[in-house]
This record gives C-alpha cells, sequence and structure tokens, in this order.
C-alpha cells in the first residue's frame, strides 16, 4: 500500500482535491492518503508557521504528495514560499514536469489549426536558476533602491536535468537557452549540453533560444517532444504549452526528485479566489495531477484510464463554465468517475 499526503491548501484547492481523492478512491489502487487540511493560509495567519517541522516530516515519510494550491491576499510571499519553496528544495525536488497534450480543438487558441495538435512535456529545473532567492536590495523603499536577483547554474544542476529529459524522450529534446545574451549561465548549459548528447547519441536534439522556442510552439507545436530549460524560462513556456493544450484549468505537474523517485503533485491554476467557494471550480487539472501521480507509483494502466475518462467528459461537451460545460465542480468529478 502507498501512502500520499494530501495539501489541498487554499482558495479553490480544497474543492479540486476533493474530487481527485474521491477519483483515485474510485479505481481502487489500495491508496492511503494522509490528509493535512491544517496547512493553509488561517493556520499561517494565526501561528507565522506555514509549514511545520512535523507536517514536513509527514509528507518526506509518504510515497508521494499530491497539493490542491497555496497562496492567500491576506498572507506575505513568505507563506507560499514557506510551503511550496521548503518542500522542492528540501526534498530536492529538482525537476518539474509539465505535460500539455491537446483536450479538444474548441478549447485551443489553435482550434482553427486542428491538423497541429500540441503533445509535449516540458522539463524545468527546479531549485535553481532566478528562483533560488540569491540576491538582496539596497538602500530599499527610497529613490536609490538597488534590487539583485542573481540566476544560479551548476554543473550538478544542469546536468542531471538534462539527463531526466532524455530519459522521458518519445521522440526528440529541444533544449531551450538564451546563451546567445546570458553568457555565463548559458555557457555552462551550453557545455552540459553537448555533453548529455554525447551520453545519449540515440535520442535526436535541437537547440532554441528561448524567443525562438516560443514563436515556433504557436507557429508549430508537433514539432515537440521535450522541451528542456531553466527555472524561470520554464515557469513561462509550460504556461504557453499549456494555454496552447486546453488551459490551464486542464494542466498539470510534477515536482519530482529523480533519485528517490519522490513527487509533489499539483495542478497549476493556483488559488482562484474568485471561484473559491462557488462550486463552479474546474477539478480537471487536479485530477489529471492525480493521474501523473499513481502513473510515478507504478500504476500505468489505472494513469490510462483516468486520463481516458477524462477525454470523454470534454469530448461530450461537458465540463465547467470554463470548459463551455453547466456542470459543478462535483458534477464534473461524478461524470469522469462514471466513465472509470
Amino acid at each position: 500500500m502507498s501512502t500520499v499526503s494530501v495539501l489541498p491548501g487554499d482558495g479553490i484547492g480544497p474543492e479540486v482535491i476533493e474530487q481527485a481523492v474521491l477519483t483515485l478512491d474510485a479505481l481502487d489502487l489500495g491508496l492511503d492518503f494522509d490528509v493535512l487540511d491544517h496547512v493553509n493560509a488561517d493556520t499561517y495567519l494565526y501561528t507565522g508557521i506555514a509549514l511545520s517541522d512535523k507536517d514536513f516530516d509527514r509528507v518526506k515519510a509518504s510515497d508521494a504528495a499530491l497539493l490542491g494550491a497555496v497562496g492567500d491576499a491576506r498572507a506575505d510571499t513568505e507563506y507560499a514560499r514557506g510551503v511550496l519553496l521548503r518542500l522542492r528544495f528540501e526534498l530536492d525536488l529538482y525537476v518539474n514536469l509539465r505535460p500539455a497534450a491537446l483536450c479538444h480543438d474548441r478549447l485551443s487558441p489553435l482550434r482553427d489549426e486542428a491538423r497541429r495538435p500540441i503533445d509535449c512535456v516540458v522539463i524545468r529545473e527546479n531549485t535553481e536558476g532566478l528562483y533560488a532567492g540569491i540576491g538582496g536590495r539596497l538602500r530599499p523603499a527610497t529613490t536609490q533602491e538597488v534590487a539583485i536577483d542573481a540566476e544560479i547554474n551548476t554543473w550538478h544542476g544542469v546536468s542531471r536535468i538534462l539527463d531526466f529529459a532524455f530519459a522521458i524522450a518519445r521522440r526528440s529534446v529541444c533544449m531551450v537557452d538564451k546563451s546567445n545574451a546570458v553568457r555565463n549561465g548559458g555557457a555552462l548549459w551550453q557545455r552540459c549540453w553537448a555533453d548529455a548528447i554525447r551520453r545519449h547519441p540515440e535520442v535526436p536534439t535541437s537547440h532554441l533560444y528561448v524567443d525562438a522556442a516560443v514563436m515556433e510552439l504557436v507557429a508549430d507545436p508537433t514539432a515537440f517532444d521535450v522541451i528542456v530549460t531553466n527555472n524561470s524560462y520554464g515557469d513561462i513556456i509550460s504556461d504557453l504549452t499549456a494555454e496552447l493544450a486546453g488551459g490551464l484549468g486542464t494542466a498539470a505537474s510534477a515536482n519530482i526528485n529523480g533519485s528517490t523517485g519522490f513527487g509533489l503533485f499539483e495542478p497549476v491554476h493556483g488559488t482562484a479566489p474568485d471561484l473559491a467557494g462557488k462550486g463552479v471550480a474546474n477539478p480537471i487539472a487536479a485530477i489529471v495531477t492525480a493521474a501523473l501521480l499513481i502513473e510515478r507509483l507504478g500504476h500505468a494502466d489505472a494513469a490510462r484510464t483516468l486520463r481516458r475518462a477524462v477525454q470523454e467528459v470534454i469530448s461530450a461537451g461537458l465540463g465547467t463554465p470554463d470548459l463551455g460545460g453547466t456542470l459543478s465542480t462535483a458534477e464534473t468529478g461524478a461524470a469522469i468517475r462514471a466513465r472509470l
């Protein structure tokens, strides 16, 4: 039996994660859910603690974690960093994996170009880059303020993310950087890229600067299989691929330690406070994220069954209002479970 720690979080998180957990239950995979529903903004505002050591240890002891969404306008940015970044950095979840496969022609901005459906994966380095928090401010809140954010790239970090990308490639790997302008980090990525190609000669490869990559994604998304890049470029590119595939309401993601296999799985739509409590939040991103989770736990057939059920619901024109449907959050989850 595998234990899955569940952190519903804030905003629409508890609503969509409830549907994901109910759907995993319906698959009868023998999963044991350890629900940490007290890890949220209310607790942080009361205690000043985003994620306690005890709760961190509970997550670490599980086989995988399922997260809803973290963030609240009442709390400062240290709250979300204290949950998400603590888990990512202390568990060394160096891979951010964002698959993007076209849900239905009508949901894509390229709907008039149905012959060009997107089906790719963005692999984003998750523990270095601009988001590592290296930098500071001099003379803050004055007219002489200076702010510095340093981008961190290491041979170890770049090499392992490239190897992960090659390991999951079905057709090819495209490395995206801006080495013509960001010279030092770019040189390291180029060196590691050349070494990775030599280690994986059987996989076709390509390289694009980030500005060219986003243009190519819109012009011909079928050209891409695996895209691997740094933290900040990956953040942007993965949102683009999600929108091309049907929107953030259908987008899954995983944060993975490629060595231990542990993963933190989360939909990428955020807390959406304007939708919270109204019963109209789209649970599909959370449910296909759950499919990613069980796939990583070894239940590949169940994951395929779950994705097929989601596809059938979308193809039938069902779902929440953002998908053009009239169903509530709970009704959408029930419609998917009815097709398992």
